[in-house]
């Protein structure tokens, strides 16, 4: 049985206080409210908050048309069979149980109990939030009964526009907005919320997922990359016909289909239309389509010239040597098949020699071995590693687990410009004669003591030669999108208070690329790694100020700038940025696991060659 990740503490929001849930200012309890007799449109009412949130009410009526009996968010859906004639206002309804419901699909009930606004995540997280019924009260009037029909979303039937702009005299919320299905994507799903709903068939724009979970859209050309996905590459193009696929069929009935990016699930996916925190809009499968193949490959770049460098980075999602072999295996098999060995790697997220293990471990020579031994294993060359231990839980990530940016790289074809001294605290600097720039430390970090890096990865800078041509190459890995609200916020446009600290990041590498251009203009500087940004941010455009780099995704066409996958919105995260000098390059982003639902990590590598 799948376990969605809907279930954190349900909240009411506060307009519950208005409603009379809480006197603060008596110390004498008041009076409950009658409860209310109501229809489900009068609870759901026009906007994303109900009329009616906080009061009792009575006498509701309609048919199930899902039960949820798993994970901790359960309880059922039911839909009016006599709707009004008010598109925006929903016909259906979720009713938290908390415990196995008791009721079937296809039983008339009257149901009574408290109306109350779920935030998912909670209210800190900004997201809007699922109006239903909790405490209820059942009474089981028929059975046997027909569901209503479904609402059958469709490439036309949504519209292009994703959300509005929230009212300012509200904190940019759009929660008291009249909604304007007709207008709005978000508007038209939020006006189905709890109803019966169907899709046909639809291309999938998000893999399976741990949680058996899988992305489709409703819009065959929206965006759509050459493999499949559908591309986020905007703020204003949110891809509208996205919608989260989960299923009420016990798996010893039906196990959920295993899908990658531009697999198409066919036939009827029919059920209600939930909301929930990782997916927002969400249809809860009654009914559940099958998965046709399309036979998505992994890609394989191709192997540089003998006088090209190759240089790669590639993010290996929390490695330790605790991870099982395969993993090892499988991210080696990467760099030499996929990646065709590349002359220096970039390796972002590597963790110390005990993995999440809080006990002051900062040296991680156990699980880099273990990653080069399976590399010579899988064919690829005799790697050395450089890198500068962390200070221990400084660096942010996963507790204990001290992740850090080194560079892999192949001495049979680049040496490593040893300069020692460099540790956590010590800032790298640029020195050297005009016309030959030379790091002061290698490798070195830039700037460790900048408030920018505070519980977050410090860049890596180290210096190479190759073919007697001196390059410097910088491993990034900045400050993630954690705490930053969702596409679904109900504040929009949506706060992204994490790129705040990316902003500050790029500058200060932006300035230490500077430093290297001052001293010769000519310099091959590559700034690589997990930048935790598009190609379009405002982080990306701090890093190429006043020229000193350039992103390399500008080369490729638009639909093939990504290594990552949301929320079946495919973008970028990883990045390579060149300085001036570096020209006539060739660049690849090299998709091998984002877009699959067996990953080795959640990201995709990438590469360039250039002759320095």
């Amino acid at each position: 049985m799948p376990v969605p990740r809907t279930a954190a503490v349900s909240a009411v929001v506060a307009t519950a206080l208005a409603a009379g849930l809480v006197c603060a200012a008596s110390s004498q309890a008041a009076a409950p409210a009658a409860p209310v007799q109501a229809k489900i449109h009068d609870i759901q009412g026009t906007t994303r908050i109900s009329p009616l949130s906080g009061q009792q009410v009575t006498g509701v009526t309609g048919v199930v048309t899902g039960v949820r009996a798993y994970g901790s968010s359960k309880g059922f859906w039911f839909q009016d069979t006599a709707p009004d004639k008010n598109p925006a206002t929903s016909e259906g309804i979720f009713v938290f149980t908390g415990s196995n419901p008791t009721v079937s699909v296809g039983d008339a009930l009257e149901v009574s109990g408290t109306v109350t606004e779920y935030v998912p995540g909670g209210l800190s997280s900004g997201n809007q939030s699922l109006t239903q019924i909790s405490k209820p009260t059942v009474t089981v009037v028929s059975q046997g009964n027909a569901v209503p029909a479904p609402v059958v979303i469709t490439a036309r039937s949504v519209p292009d526009r994703y959300t509005p702009n929230g009212d300012p005299a509200a904190g940019n919320s759009v929660n008291g907005l009249t909604l304007q299905p007709k207008k709005y994507a978000t508007d038209y799903y939020e006006s189905l919320e709890g109803m019966n709903v169907r899709v046909g068939t639809s291309r999938v724009v998000g893999a399976t997922d741990p949680h058996s979970e899988l992305w489709v859209t409703v819009k065959p050309q929206e965006n759509r990359t050459a493999r499949g996905g559908s591309l986020y590459s905007s703020y204003n193009d949110q891809n509208t016909g996205r919608l989260q696929i989960q299923s009420l069929i016990p798996t010893a009935q039906q196990a959920f289909p295993t899908a990658n990016v531009g697999d198409t699930l066919t036939g009827t996916t029919e059920g209600p239309l939930d909301f929930n925190q990782f997916g927002g809009y969400t249809i809860t499968a009654r009914t559940l389509g099958t998965v046709k193949d399309n036979g998505l490959k992994r890609e394989v770049t191709r192997k540089q010239r003998t006088g090209e460098l190759a240089v790669a980075t590639y993010n290996v999602e929390n490695l330790d040597p605790s991870d099982p072999q395969s993993k090892f295996d499988a991210l080696a098999q990467g760099v030499v098949t996929n990646l065709a060995s590349p002359d220096i790697v970039a390796l972002e997220e590597i963790q110390d020699n005990n993995g999440a293990k809080n006990d002051g471990t900062v040296d991680a020579s156990a699980t880099v071995k273990k990653f080069t031994d399976a590399i010579v294993a899988a064919g690829g060359p005799a790697y050395q590693w450089r890198s500068i231990d962390p200070e221990n839980n400084k660096d942010g990530g996963e507790p204990g687990g001290n992740i850090r940016q080194g560079f892999l790289f192949n001495p049979a074809r680049v040496s490593f410009t040893e300069r020692p001294g460099g540790d956590y605290k010590t800032a790298v600097g640029v020195t050297g004669t005009k016309g030959h720039p030379a790091l002061t430390l290698s490798p070195g970090r830039i700037d460790p003591a900048n408030p920018a890096w505070t519980d977050s990865r410090k860049p890596l800078a180290g210096e190479f030669v190759f073919k007697g041509k001196t390059v410097f190459v910088i491993a990034n890995h900045f400050a993630s999108k954690g705490g930053d609200e969702s596409l679904l916020s109900q504040h929009q446009p949506v706060p992204r208070s994490s790129e705040t600290k990316r902003l500050q990041q790029a500058r200060a590498v932006n300035a230490f690329v500077k430093q290297l251009l001052a001293a010769d203009k000519h310099a091959d500087v590559l700034a690589v790694g997990d930048i935790n940004d598009f190609d379009f941010s405002g982080t990306t455009k701090a890093l190429e100020d006043g020229g000193a780099l350039r992103s390399a995704y500008r080369t490729l066409p638009k639909k093939e700038r990504y290594s990552y996958v949301y929320q079946g919105n495919t973008q970028v995260l990883d990045q390579v940025l060149t300085s001036p000098a570096i020209r006539g390059f060739d660049y690849d982003s090299v998709h091998i696991n984002a877009e699959f639902a067996n990953q080795t990590s959640d990201h995709d590598p990438q590469i360039i060659r250039f002759h320095p």
